[in-house]
């Protein structure tokens, strides 16, 4: 199962990364997860009539079957907050004991304050004084965000971090576009972490990789100041719409995801073998499938939650990790493999014993 991801890959620098990674493994645990998924559920079929397809049709095309869609009242902070709520019970723990409030999510309710600030006064921490901040990377906020927030616990900056992903998907989508509108769904994740007192839980590695030539292949080009309402209304109206390039972005990933996971892999010092639960982003139906195929996994290892809930951005990967850790697929002492992509183009893997 292992070996499909080994074909092309130089062998001597797969063991010149484990070399050097040996050891550097980060005490971290995760102590809870929670989310939050809006109250308005669209069923796939709703798509096809409005696209007079045949039943079945839409689902077939991008793997969902339905979606979440958040009302007005369901900002992404007070779903974040929902989520976050569910995280810290789980946890056991109180918003108080808390030592940062990190945001992780593609896309911010408004320019200023970052979302991470609302989302803390969302929980009835405003006059806390926690540090309240945000982490970017489109789909890959949360992967990033767990890589910054290990660090800081490893080095004794931080005891415990909640981190949040919460995503209104819809507002930036062009209803009439057949490969966008069906396949994004609404939803926040939120996981609450801490430092392992011992070496039973740990981030044994976490890797970043960013192609930038792929930069235009998945945009959202309005919100920031490349398009400015005062200069062009019209066209920054157009710009607020997400545009992707499937096809592009599929080619850019086939060509560089097989050698980055041999990477990560030999950092971690593990092979696809030694993993109990794969926890992929959910992008698109077809893009799982090849993953899995590409990658050699096993399918019954995958978590699939894309068929309910779409591709809900940054918080699908924290999503599907809340789903394998409540459905008993991810246990104690267990390893999984944190896997995603995100617009850039940019690769994302962490190996975690849970």
């Amino acid at each position: 199962m292992g070996r499909g991801i080994a074909v092309g890959v130089d062998a001597q620098r797969a063991v010149g990364v484990a070399e050097m990674t040996a050891g550097s493994e980060l005490p971290l645990r995760i102590l809870g997860t929670g989310v939050y998924r809006p109250r308005e559920v669209i069923d796939s079929v709703a798509f096809d009539r409005r696209w007079q397809r045949e039943p079945g049709w839409t689902e077939r095309h991008c793997g969902v079957a339905r979606r979440h869609r958040a009302a007005p009242d369901e900002t992404s902070s007070w779903m974040g907050a929902r989520a976050a709520e569910a995280a810290l019970a789980a946890a056991g723990v109180d918003g108080t004991g808390l030592d940062a409030v990190v945001s992780a999510c593609s896309v911010m309710e408004q320019a200023i304050p970052c979302l991470g600030v609302q989302i803390q006064q969302r929980l009835g921490l405003g006059a806390s004084g926690i540090p309240a901040f945000d982490v970017n990377a489109t789909c890959l906020g949360f992967m990033a965000a767990l890589d910054l927030v290990a660090s800081a616990l490893a080095t004794g900056r931080y005891r415990r971090v909640l981190i949040v992903s919460s995503e209104v998907a819809s507002a930036g989508l062009d209803d009439n576009d057949p490969n966008t509108a069906p396949l994004f769904g609404d939803g926040a994740a939120a996981v609450v972490l801490d430092r392992a007192p011992d070496a039973a839980s740990a981030l044994l590695a976490c890797q970043l990789a960013t192609y930038g030539d792929g930069h235009e292949l998945c945009q959202l080009r309005a919100g920031g100041t490349r398009l400015r309402v005062g200069d062009d209304p019209v066209a920054h109206a157009v710009g607020a719409r997400f545009t992707m390039d499937g096809r592009g972005l599929y080619r850019l990933t086939r060509s560089h995801l097989p050698p980055f996971v041999e990477r990560l892999l030999a950092a971690a010092g593990r092979g696809l073998d030694g993993i109990d639960c794969i926890v992929p982003h959910q992008a698109s139906g077809q893009g799982l499938d090849h993953m899995v195929a590409a990658l050699g996994m096993a399918p019954e290892r995958v978590v699939r939650i894309l068929p309910e809930v779409g591709n809900q951005i940054a918080a699908s990967l924290p999503s599907a990790l809340h789903q394998a850790i409540v459905d008993g697929r991810l246990r104690r002492g267990q390893h999984c493999l944190l896997l995603g992509t995100g617009a850039g183009l940019s690769l994302g893997g962490a190996v975690l014993r849970y």
